[in-house]
């Protein structure tokens, strides 16, 4: 059986809108034209609270979908049930993920029988004589990713070819904290690993199966390392091998521009020129990523840059963003790369909960509820009434 891995489309992404759409719409139907079955590891919207027509957009997308003619056929065989037959099999991220219990809108994808979710299910799908069981788990805090492996125990079902679905940071790929999952915390015995969350696409090995993760299809923080081609993953389980088919999506380009010592006028016009040499190499409109290395000139300050007129001027043939991050110091600078290098890949929602969690622990934190269920009840709403009310309920438990 042939099994489309594509991830990440944060549909609904206010920066890329159009981009996020188009290149997920291209990626799905591509890979149904070469697939027997999808899997989907979470993130297919970027908000657990999309807009009515964010979530328009996306019952058009799996609709299409749904209306064709699998010859593959999944079921769920523990767990939830399921409204439909068609072989799409997706879990929620941690950008829909919501407070435990509550529903996401992947969970309304699955009851309107668009796709089915497992983030806390198995799902079997079957074709003639060949079976492939999914056993999944959304988008949660380490804390309750190891509490429910211990409680569920995930283990392979027998006569099938199992796959692990998950979509959680990893250690070995992100060491920015160590309460990362770690590669030998993943339940074992399963014939492929398959996690979405991470923005760059990797291949690698967990308990000596493949691990593979399609990246996203969308551009999404202007990292170095998504400069790489956007697509996705076609596994055979007969053969075991794989293979990625690259979809069309916007080009990255990051250009590191050297302006130490340069007035703002001198530094706008190495920019200018980079940004023109870019463009003359590039077919297509692009997305430029400017990083300002060094200091200015002595008497200078940032905001004499003026620096808001440049992506403007390249509008029409460019999205140019440009980033002085870089131009605090050598070791501020050195500083602040490890940090960005050792997050890529990470959403702002788990630093948050990262940085929550050392928080506690520093300051000798002892209460009944867990310091994950505290962060998902701030996170979880919109209202600050209904934050300061649901943390509180979640305090008042211990009492």
């Amino acid at each position: 059986m042939r099994i489309a891995i594509l991830s990440d489309f944060h549909l609904g992404y206010e920066r890329f809108r159009e981009d996020a759409f188009r290149q997920a719409k291209e990626a799905l139907e591509d890979a149904a034209s070469v697939s027997d079955a999808m899997l989907i590891p979470g993130d297919i919207f970027d908000s657990r609270n999309p807009k009515p027509d964010v979530l328009a957009e996306a019952i058009n997308l799996f609709r299409e979908l749904s209306e064709r003619n699998w010859a593959a056929k999944a079921s769920i065989v523990k767990g939830s049930e399921a409204y439909t037959n068609v072989p799409i099999i997706a879990i929620p991220g941690t950008h829909e993920r919501r407070a435990q219990d509550a529903e996401d809108p992947v969970d309304l994808l699955h009851l309107a029988g668009l796709l089915i979710d497992v983030s806390d299910s198995t799902a079997l799908i079957a074709k003639g004589d060949e079976k492939v069981s999914v056993c999944g788990l959304g988008g949660i805090s380490e804390e309750r990713f190891r509490k429910i492996v211990a409680e569920r125990d995930p283990k392979p079902e027998p006569g099938a070819f199992n796959i692990l679905m998950f979509h959680q940071s990893i250690y070995e790929l992100l060491p920015f904290s160590k309460d990362f999952i770690t590669f030998d915390e993943f339940p074992k015995g399963f014939d492929l690993y398959v996690n979405g969350h991470i923005h760059s696409r990797y291949e690698g090995r967990i308990h000596g199966s493949t691990l593979l993760i399609p990246g996203s299809t969308v551009l999404t923080q202007l990292k170095d390392n998504e400069q790489e081609a956007k697509g996705f993953y076609v596994y055979d389980t007969k053969t075991k091998q794989h293979s990625f088919n690259t979809i069309s999506s916007r080009k990255l380009v990051v250009a590191r521009i050297d302006i130490d010592g340069k007035k703002p006028t001198e530094a706008a016009e190495a920019i200018e020129r980079s940004i023109s040499g870019i463009l003359a190499k590039e077919a297509s409109k692009p997305i430029i990523r400017i990083v300002l290395e060094g200091r200015i000139s002595d008497g200078f300050k940032k905001m004499d840059m003026q620096l808001h007129g440049i992506p403007k001027k390249f509008r029409d043939r460019a999205t140019v963003e440009i980033s002085d991050k870089g131009m605090d110091g050598a070791d501020i600078q050195l500083d602040a790369a490890r940090k960005s290098n050792a997050a890529d890949g990470v959403s702002v929602k788990d630093l948050g909960m990262s940085v929550f969690m050392e928080k506690l622990q520093q300051k000798k934190y002892g209460l009944k509820t867990s310091p994950a269920e505290l962060f998902e009840a701030f996170a979880s709403e919109e209202s600050k009434e209904k934050v300061v009310k649901k943390a509180i309920e979640k305090l008042l438990e211990d009492l």
